[in-house]
């Protein structure tokens, strides 16, 4: 199963990341386990250096921005694709 984590503190900007990852997977017609993860500790076991950040599979494929639908629908192809 696909699974899909927002790293941030809660901010206005990781809510929307995380509505706009509920989008991309709702055009893909897919399920996927989607996690906020709030823990400063964990945002470095990712590498992650300014939030919000995405990880698609435990693999960091964002971060510092909120991407548009379109574009989290793309990352998840390239992920699923290997």
């Amino acid at each position: 199963m696909l699974t899909i984590k927002v790293l941030g503190p809660g901010c206005a900007n990781c809510k929307r990341l995380e509505q706009h990852a509920r989008m991309a997977l709702e055009q893909l017609g897919i399920e996927a386990s989607i996690e906020h993860v709030t823990d400063v500790s964990k945002f470095v076991d990712y590498g992650l250096m300014s939030t919000p950040g995405l990880v698609i599979n435990e693999k960091l494929v964002s971060s510092g921005k909120v991407l548009a639908p379109n574009s989290i629908v793309t990352l998840i192809q390239e992920v699923q694709a290997g």
